[in-house]
């Protein structure tokens, strides 16, 4: 069975700092046209700071669009054309301080298929030395210790609600 959507026309509705918003034409498999709006997004790298038994570095902070603090792990969007191992060592050592000795891509995931292009790639980062983080003009976080255990324990009383922190989160428990 044929799935594939095929691009007729569209336009950029929005450009915007962060996201990019096109309306586009598309014909169906069986000729049928639809509209789809698709924000195309350069993608981000998400970091899981492992300090060693089980204890995990994440930064908590204010998210205007969900009016309310989260618990997250560090995570930052790419440049154009960067690639995503250097954008995760940046936004470790600019969200936290801490810098790795050891990196290893877990995973690449994208967060909402229905209407954004996002790919995120986590990686995990250990042999964390501390150094002084620099944050961007309009970030504000707090850097939070926490182990495994209390981590799985606020996600199951759905204290932490970050897709990609999740998403980790369930990849780590199973894999460590």
């Amino acid at each position: 069975m044929d799935l594939k959507e095929k691009f007729i026309k569209g336009r950029r509705v929005y450009d915007g700092k962060l996201l990019k918003v096109h309306r586009d034409v598309i014909a169906m498999p069986d000729g049928r046209q639809k509209i789809r709006e698709v924000i195309r997004h350069s993608g981000a790298s998400v970091i899981v700071p492992h300090l060693g038994n089980y204890r995990f570095v994440m930064v908590r902070q204010f998210r205007y669009a969900l009016e309310r603090e989260t618990l997250e792990f560090p995570a930052g969007r790419l440049d154009v054309g960067e690639d995503p191992l250097i954008c995760a060592r940046r936004e470790l050592k600019e969200e936290t301080g801490y810098s790795a000795g050891r990196w290893e891509e877990m995973l690449m995931i994208h967060p909402a298929p229905g209407y954004s292009d996002e790919q995120l790639w986590i990686f995990k980062a250990e042999e964390l030395k501390p150094g002084k983080n620099n944050l961007d003009s309009d970030e504000l976080v707090q850097v939070v210790e926490l182990s495994l255990d209390e981590l799985m324990e606020r996600l199951s009383k759905g204290k932490i609600t970050d897709a990609k922190t999740v998403t980790a989160l369930l990849f780590l428990k199973c894999w460590l």
